[in-house]
Formats: C-alpha cells, sequence, structure tokens
C-alpha cells in the first residue's frame, strides 16, 4: 500500500459488534464454522515466523490460532512432534470463503435444494404420466370396471360435477396418447432443466444464476393466473419463493448489468476474501501503559 493510499476502515471480527436491538446480524462464518469446524493453520509447524503472526502467535507458552473463516483465537500448546518447520506460506494457503461471498455460497445452495426438491417431484411426474400412458389401455378398463360396479352397488349411475375425482380421472383417461407421452417429455425436460439449475448453483456457476433468474421469471405470470383462479396456502408459499429468488439473484448477484454487472460482483467478492480481507479484520498490537510496580517499569503488551 502507498502513502497515497487511505488506510482501510477497521472491520469488527465476527460476533463481537455490539447487537442492533431487534435486528440481529446473521454470521455466516460462525455458521460455517460450526459446521465445518475452524479453519486454523500452524498446528504442526515447530517455529512461527513474523510473518505468520496474522493467523499465530505465542504467548505463556501456549500457541494462538487463528480461525481464519470466523477469526476466533484458539489456545492450544505447541505440537510435541512438529511435522514441519514453519507454517505453509501464504501462497500455499487456500483460504477459506468469508463475507458476502460466503453468504451467497449459503443462499445458492439454499436455492439449490430447492430446485433439486423441484426437479425429484416432477421426475417423479414425468415417470406416472409416461407410465400411464404406456398403459392407458389396461387402465380404463379397469377403472371402467370399478366405475361400473360402483354404479350398481348404488342402483343407479353415479352423478359426476366438474369438479372431483371421478371427472378428473374421465378427462385424463379422453386425453390422447400422443398428447399424454408430449406432457410426459415436457415434465421430464422442465425436471432436467431445475436439477441443472440446482448443480450449477450448488457450485456458484455464475451461468446457473442467469439460467435461474430467467426460468424462474418465465413461469411468474403462470403462477399469477393460478392465484387468480384459486388462492392456497401451497400456491402463495411457491410464489413468494420464486419471486424471493428471483429478486435476490437480479439485485445481490447483479445480474443483467444490474449494481455495476459482474464487473462490482467481482470486485465486492475480491474485498471480502484473500489476505487483504484478514488483514483489515485484524487487531492490531498496542503498547499499554507501564503498571505501577512492575519489574524495570517494562510496558506489558496486550492485543486491543
Amino acid at each position: 500500500m502507498n502513502a497515497s493510499t487511505p488506510p482501510s476502515p477497521h472491520v469488527a471480527a465476527p460476533g463481537t459488534e455490539k447487537p442492533r436491538r431487534f435486528v440481529p446480524k446473521l454470521r455466516y462464518e460462525l455458521i460455517g464454522c460450526g459446521l465445518h469446524g475452524h479453519e486454523i493453520l500452524g498446528t504442526d509447524a515447530a517455529a512461527l515466523r513474523p510473518e505468520d503472526e496474522l493467523f499465530a502467535r505465542e504467548s505463556g507458552g501456549l500457541r494462538w490460532y487463528r480461525c481464519l473463516r470466523c477469526d476466533s483465537w484458539l489456545a492450544l500448546t505447541p505440537p510435541e512432534h512438529p511435522a514441519r518447520k514453519y507454517p505453509p506460506a501464504r501462497d500455499e494457503i487456500m483460504l477459506p470463503l468469508r463475507g458476502k461471498p460466503l453468504r451467497d455460497r449459503y443462499v445458492l445452495r439454499l436455492i439449490a435444494v430447492d430446485r433439486l426438491l423441484h426437479f425429484l417431484i416432477l421426475s417423479a411426474l414425468a415417470a406416472a404420466v409416461l407410465l400411464f400412458a404406456s398403459d392407458r389401455a389396461a387402465l380404463n378398463a379397469e377403472f371402467t370396471r370399478i366405475l361400473n360396479d360402483l354404479q350398481g352397488g348404488v342402483g343407479g349411475p353415479l352423478t359426476t360435477s366438474k369438479h372431483g375425482i371421478v371427472h378428473d380421472l374421465q378427462y385424463l383417461f379422453a386425453v390422447s396418447i400422443r398428447n399424454l407421452y408430449l406432457a410426459g417429455a415436457a415434465i421430464a425436460a422442465y425436471a432436467l432443466l431445475e436439477g441443472v439449475e440446482a448443480i450449477g448453483l450448488w457450485f456458484a456457476k455464475r451461468w446457473a444464476e442467469y439460467l435461474t433468474f430467467v426460468a424462474t421469471i418465465v413461469f411468474i405470470p403462470y403462477e399469477i393466473d393460478e392465484l387468480i383462479k384459486g388462492i392456497t396456502a401451497l400456491k402463495v408459499l411457491a410464489f413468494i419463493i420464486n419471486v424471493a429468488v428471483a429478486v435476490y439473484l437480479l439485485y445481490a448477484k447483479r445480474l443483467f448489468g444490474v449494481r455495476g454487472g459482474g464487473r462490482a460482483e467481482k470486485a465486492e467478492r475480491e474485498a471480502d476474501t484473500g489476505w487483504t480481507a484478514i488483514e483489515r479484520a485484524t487487531p492490531k498490537s498496542t503498547p499499554q501503559p507501564p503498571v505501577s510496580g512492575a519489574a524495570g517499569g517494562e510496558a506489558a503488551e496486550v492485543v486491543s
């Protein structure tokens, strides 16, 4: 950093800032460490170098290790049988995600799970439609036999309305086999699309974000039409989820040039990852005023 570059503002370590009333801040770093454990370095090193102070320090016979994800410091004894002389160099270390990139990873994987559920349900539905189309003649004969038995049991024909399972089955059997196969193929193609979205989002691929946004927006008018025909809890929930997904992808992931587009998203990601972000969140060592009566008047150093 040159003299003309202003110093980066200090960023409080996750979990150390004073919480805002009624608006707690969710720390994805703490969630990640709770699920996967802390990311610490130097536990197998015999000694530490000055440049290792960023993630490991020695004090009072203990070695303090800093989690590179959540910034927690853990006190452990130095290794009795070290495997290496020093911790690995910075260019040898793959840092864990933190900040907004980590948040995006969790949100995208949550959307990926939703798309995976869609894939499983649609795949089962496509299989059912195709199996029904292949065995429709036999199923139609069985359905007719059961309906005739019911009519004989009640002493006359069953009254069928425009709604109900009997009406739905009669309509289904009236559909041509060709249309059933086309419907099954369309449902299978949609299921495949949802599966591709799930895989791409799980691995945080940019193309998957665009694909998911377009596929979601296309079906929102259909969902609105379904809500106009009749409101159910499932329809409302599905509509809210899809709108939230579309808004998140468009605004937070800066699709189609929104809020600076991909270039701004990349710059934001680089600002929250790497050693620069860790250095920005590192407390500085500051000397403490001499303690009265301390031997030799030496000042003790503390970590602010």
